[in-house]
């Protein structure tokens, strides 16, 4: 009898327990569901950006909008804050959330071998030859005078011909040039590379506004274009213009 009632109570204690741990295992579950569904406020694209859209493009492309936590990616934006000089590394498209990950350095957007144009810059190509571009001794980010000699034909020019540095301090985005024909490099020490004649011609790209490019066209075109190596610290005189006349006196 007492053995009975012994097991009774026994087994009444674990459905009092069982029933309780159910309940509390219940009562997290409810309580895990609505962290999940609980509101958190992100920055969501509302118009498709561009790659390349630089930060206030994309300020006037999101929203702060709030979605339930379980729907948000990591690395989700709730503020621009600090990301000044960002652009959009992708597409940014409507309905996703703004990631941190997607908006980096605009230098890392650049072709090799090349560098971005500045903010209301476009690019424009010549093609030179070797003695024209400092030996071919020019690269992506260095900065170059451009002389423009008008109204002489080679060898002998006229008396209305002239020259003059037209622009000072202009930005090199890149420099192309043929595949030297030998391409074994390892018999080649920095000196021979320095110094050996370049084969070929060069295609530079500057970055200049609408109407210097235009000048810079009609000098290839119907003239002659010189660089100069120009780096920052080099000093600048005022325009000349340089005729036949002047050029030894």
């Amino acid at each position: 009898m007492k053995t009975r009632l012994l097991g009774g109570i026994v087994a009444l204690v674990l459905a009092i327990v069982g029933t309780l741990l159910l309940v509390t295992y219940v009562q997290g579950a409810d309580a895990r569901a609505q962290k999940d569904l609980q509101p958190v406020d992100v920055l969501v694209v509302q118009t498709q950006v561009p790659e390349g859209a630089d930060l206030q493009q994309i300020r006037n492309a999101v929203k702060l909008t709030s979605l339930p936590a379980a729907s948000v990616p990591n690395g989700a934006l709730k503020s621009l804050g600090g990301l000044d000089g960002k652009v959009a590394g992708v597409n940014l498209l409507p309905g996703e959330a703004l990631l941190g990950s997607r908006l980096v350095d605009p230098t890392s957007l650049a072709a090799p071998g090349s560098v971005p144009v500045p903010d209301g810059l476009q690019e424009v190509s010549v093609q030179l030859d070797a003695q024209r571009v400092v030996g071919g001794r020019l690269a992506a980010g260095d900065t170059v005078g451009v002389m423009i000699l008008l109204g002489g034909s080679s060898g002998a020019a006229d008396a209305d011909a002239s020259a003059q540095l037209v622009f000072h301090k202009v930005l090199v985005t890149s420099v192309q040039r043929a595949v030297a024909r030998n391409t074994n490099t390892a018999q080649a020490n920095s000196e021979q590379a320095n110094t050996t004649l370049p084969e070929g011609s060069f295609i530079v790209t500057l970055a200049r506004s609408d109407v210097d490019a235009t000048k810079i066209v009609y000098g290839a075109k119907y003239g002659d274009v010189w660089l100069t190596k120009e780096p920052e610290s080099a000093q600048g005189s005022a325009r000349i213009l340089v005729k036949k006349a002047e050029v030894l006196q």
